[in-house]
């Protein structure tokens, strides 16, 4: 069966776009023994949850929530929508859905105008709280954006909760940029957690070509 793959993770290094340009949030890559004084090399990461493209677990907003333990790697896997939303300006409301016929049971993953820059930028583009309502009440099953994070700027984090209350699916850190509107089959592998609020993940897009009738 032939298919066309995208890496849609974002590549974990020292000087990485991380949330908020935090240094402490950067992750740092140890050399622990090398060559030659050693007969292998090893090395050791510090590195945050939320590093990159991640998974949160509800815990990550809600006091109590269930943390990483709880995530299925069964619902990370499977047919997902990629949504073209680069016309959205500061924010993906309702009003910016609405088009696209939103169906329950679907991975939504939200390319915006994020994807057009690798660097952190301030104001990126975010799903607002009448956004993540409208989404919650249509019962998709999880959500993917191309920032950092799904929100910002909106006090007691309402996106977040709602979704997480809805038992919706939260991924961040997505690469969209090469990535065209359509129906793709989804593999997010985080790393398997148990107690964190979040885990950093691989993201693969695999679109599957018709096979090629014969002559």
């Amino acid at each position: 069966m032939n298919y066309k793959l995208y890496d849609i993770s974002q590549p974990i290094f020292e000087g990485m776009p991380v949330y908020k340009n935090k240094m402490e949030k950067q992750p740092r890559i140890e050399v622990v023994q090398d060559f030659p004084a050693s007969s292998a090399r090893e090395s050791r990461l510090h590195l945050d949850a939320h590093t990159g493209t991640h998974v949160d677990a509800p815990l990550h907003m809600i006091p109590g929530g269930e943390d990483f333990g709880s995530i299925s790697l069964q619902d990370l896997v499977g047919p997902c929508r990629v949504l073209d939303l680069t016309q959205a300006e500061d924010h993906i409301g309702k009003e910016d859905l609405l088009p696209h016929g939103i169906q329950k049971g679907e991975f939504l993953l939200l390319k915006t105008k994020n994807s057009e820059t690798d660097s952190f930028r301030p104001d990126f583009i975010f799903l607002r709280e009448d956004g993540a309502e409208y989404l919650a009440e249509t019962g998709v099953r999880g959500i993917g954006i191309d920032a950092l994070g799904i929100e910002r700027s909106q006090p007691g984090h309402p996106t977040h909760k709602r979704l997480f209350r809805q038992g919706i699916l939260i991924v961040e850190g997505l690469r969209l940029k090469e990535v065209p509107e359509g129906d793709y089959f989804m593999v997010i592998a985080p790393l398997h957690l148990l107690t964190t609020e979040a885990a950093p993940a691989r993201a693969l897009l695999l679109q599957f070509e018709p096979p090629v009738s014969g002559t």
